[in-house]
């Protein structure tokens, strides 16, 4: 990494800059803090505070916004996908303004699919996948909800929103969503002997597919995987598996090598990574210059995975 594209990441919004302090600079927890307790009141996470409604919805709606008019592609407006930016953006839970907001949430915000209450979830293994990622960095209490995603994983070891309607094998769409989920509630300390076996299992889903490849014929499942996007959204690609492993903290394992080359592939000559696969669907305000431009969320989390996976060896 060159000092050049260390500065182009720190000269950026304060949720980014947080995390290329804590990731790759080494820099004090309190300088680390300072800069994290500045994401709900600078940039990109106040503007989205700002656009939480009285109620306690963004956009009208819980998963889908009131008016789902956009042609493009599926909206990313309403309460669950702002939920999650804020929790990429490292919004500190314990804040005032996370503990009003949350509050608003678990008091009004209810699924469209069933009427219940957001944090105990829905029936889709994706979304409450993405239920559990939130409640248990918020605090809440999705205890049932991970009881919910344990008893729904399929025999292959991974997870499937269309199991219910018949389907017997695996999504890395899904799987990748309820993994995320499944170690957020572990890290904050709510973790059982289930739902700890339920991960270790989906991760070697993953594995055993080196994070791209079908298991079966080591064909590539899709090229869309290799294009890396932010926000991520519901998608899978590579980068996002490999930042869920780097996450996890184990040693890295031998079969993420590939992945991990098509990773090194993909660095520009002036040490950046490119954002290229932009999900469409209305947003509240864009995060990233476009597609084909340097993405800083994908440079900053390309990086962070190295230096994880290069560790050992001394030679980041």
């Amino acid at each position: 990494m060159t000092r050049d594209v260390l500065g182009w990441l720190l000269d950026s919004d304060p949720a980014v800059r947080w995390q290329v302090l804590r990731d790759l600079t080494g820099a004090g927890a309190d300088e680390v803090s300072a800069e994290r307790n500045r994401v709900a009141s600078h940039g990109w996470g106040a503007r989205l505070l700002a656009l939480q409604e009285p109620g306690g919805q963004w956009d009208g709606g819980t998963y889908w916004p009131a008016q789902d008019d956009d042609p493009t592609g599926q909206p990313w407006t309403a309460t669950t996908y702002s939920l999650l930016l804020l929790r990429d953006f490292g919004f500190t839970p314990q804040s005032p303004q996370a503990r009003q907001a949350i509050a608003l949430v678990r008091e009004n915000s209810r699924w469209e699919e069933g009427n219940q209450p957001f944090f105990d979830g829905e029936v889709e293994p994706c979304i409450n996948g993405m239920t559990v990622a939130l409640g248990a960095y918020y605090g809440e209490n999705v205890d049932s909800v991970v009881e919910r995603l344990v008893g729904e994983q399929l025999p292959d070891g991974g997870w499937n929103c269309e199991a219910e309607r018949g389907s017997a094998l695996s999504s890395f769409h899904t799987t990748i969503c309820v993994l995320e989920g499944l170690l957020e509630y572990e890290q904050a300390g709510n973790g059982t002997t289930e739902s700890g076996t339920a991960r270790k299992r989906g991760e070697e889903y993953l594995l055993e597919r080196r994070l791209l490849r079908r298991k079966s014929t080591g064909e590539l499942i899709s090229e869309d995987w290799l294009r890396f996007s932010y926000p991520t959204r519901w998608f899978y690609d590579v980068l996002r598996g490999l930042d869920y492993f780097r996450a996890a903290g184990a040693p890295p394992d031998g079969r993420l090598v590939e992945a991990v080359e098509l990773l090194r592939s993909k660095q520009q000559p002036d040490g950046t990574w490119l954002l290229e696969n932009t999900h469409p669907g209305k947003v509240h305000f864009d995060l990233e210059p476009g597609d084909g431009k340097p993405s800083r969320w994908n440079t900053l989390r390309a990086l962070r995975v190295l230096k994880w996976y290069e560790s050992d060896a001394g030679r980041y």
